[in-house]
């Protein structure tokens, strides 16, 4: 699918900037001067001769082709053929990229299971891309031509029109309107010679003038459409590209967790029991000797086993709390918000639970954010709101702190996003400088 469409958006002028002919002109005043105008005029102009090349080399590869299907030679002719159509279609976007503002992904490279030439046909001939490229062709040629034949012809009767006084003052006795035959031979030619008829077609050429880039536009949206729509990959093929994107970040993303886990493990709660085990047994080789000296090592002993059931605890709950599972986001989103260094006020609006993946994801979310509120925003107050809407489940954390959080600095916010993007959810992150700052995410209420 195309990631820009649409009207081009590149010439919207800004003060000291654009096509030189004032920000503070009305749109339709710029338009006949304006980059994008002759850009789009441009478009159209090259159309015709490429897709006069194109439409021919098409219909002679396909009527070849077809007249060949009774011999060997037929099918594989149609597949280079269909594949010298892709060829074309990337010069098609290109062009559109460049001229249109529009920018078209490639399609996906054919290739065969085998590596072998039967193989890369079949799988050329099965591949609905190169049809569609072979339909542009065909299409898009009888489309040119009516754009170039109207476009050129308004652009140049315009122009010429609104400088019609320009000419006659130039070449005042041989710039005519028409030439008619009245009688015999006789041909006599109408000049404009009168200030009323100069003035006269000077304004109907300022009409046409600034009606044409308009003209020009529309004809360029339908170029974008088609160019969109026969050239871009397949909706499937871009979900299932998608999908293994989101899946290989769901794999990096259970292994970093497990990583975590382990470390945690071996850093905190195991080198701890570690730790008691060993003054457990000094302690039971003191019991006789020195009792009092046992008797505090054990007491020591106590307070460790106290410290690495907490941690524990605080792993259990950083994987998936208790809590979560058995009374839902409302409660397990508070008792995140007790345990953060900054006031924080909950509010829960969900007419019920969306799924246990989901419900995980944002439990985790929401953690991540309040833990970065407590590290970097320097707030003295924040707030979480989750609420329903349609199918998508909302969650928004906002605190008064510094602002200044971006996804591309860190903080966990990039890997919050790919941990979205994986369920096709979103994150959001409005935070100017010198704050407030708000994140939004959005999440589908079933995985």
């Amino acid at each position: 699918m195309a990631t820009a469409y649409g009207p081009d958006t590149r010439d919207h002028e800004r003060p000291g900037t654009g096509s030189g002919t004032g920000h503070f002109l009305p749109a339709w005043l710029r338009a006949p001067v304006e980059a994008r105008t002759w850009r789009e005029f441009a478009y159209l102009l090259l159309s015709f001769p490429i897709s006069t090349a194109l439409f021919c080399f098409a219909i002679t590869m396909t009527s070849v082709s077809a007249g060949l299907l009774i011999t060997f030679l037929g099918i594989p002719l149609l597949a280079v053929g269909l594949a010298v159509c892709r060829g074309f279609g990337a010069l098609e976007r290109a062009r559109a990229r460049a001229l249109l503002g529009l920018d078209v992904p490639a399609p996906a490279r054919v290739r065969g299971r085998t590596g072998g030439l039967m193989s890369w046909v079949g799988a050329v001939l099965k591949s609905g891309v190169s049809w569609r490229h072979l339909l542009y062709s065909v299409l898009h040629f009888p489309w040119a031509v009516f754009a170039f034949c109207v476009s050129l012809t308004l652009w140049s009767w315009g122009w010429a029109a609104f400088t019609y006084p320009l000419w006659h003052w130039v070449f005042p006795t041989h710039v005519g309107v028409s030439g008619i035959q009245l009688y015999g031979d006789a041909t006599h030619q109408f000049y404009l010679d009168s200030d009323l008829e100069l003035a006269a077609t000077c304004a109907l050429g300022l009409v046409i003038v600034l009606i044409t880039p308009w003209v020009i536009r529309g004809l360029a949206s339908v170029d974008r459409v088609m160019v969109a729509g026969l050239l871009s990959p397949s909706q499937l093929a871009t979900r299932v590209t998608e999908l293994e994107s989101d899946r290989g970040v769901v794999v990096d993303t259970a292994a970093a967790d497990l990583r975590r886990i382990e470390r945690d493990l071996h850093d905190g709660a195991q080198a701890r029991l570690v730790a008691l085990a060993m003054d457990l047994g000094l302690a039971k080789e003191k019991l006789t000797a020195d009792p009092d000296a046992a008797a505090k090592m054990v007491d020591e002993a106590h307070g460790e086993v106290k410290v690495a059931l907490q941690e524990l605890r605080d792993l259990a709950r950083g994987i998936h709390p208790a809590v979560l599972t058995d009374r839902g986001l409302d409660a397990a989103l508070s008792a995140i918000a007790s345990r953060c260094t900054v006031p924080v006020t909950v509010e829960v609006d969900l007419p019920g639970r969306p799924a246990q993946a989901i419900e995980g994801i944002a439990y985790f979310t929401v953690s991540e954010l309040l833990q970065n509120v407590s590290k970097h925003s320097r707030a003295t107050r924040a707030s979480v709101d989750v609420w329903r809407t349609a199918d998508r489940l909302m969650l928004q954390v906002t605190d008064n702190g510094r602002g200044g959080a971006d996804l591309a600095s860190g903080s966990g916010l990039a890997g919050l996003t790919d941990r979205l993007d994986a369920v096709d959810g979103v994150l959001v992150v409005d935070s100017p400088a010198g704050g407030p700052t708000k994140v939004t995410a959005e999440l589908p209420w079933r995985g």
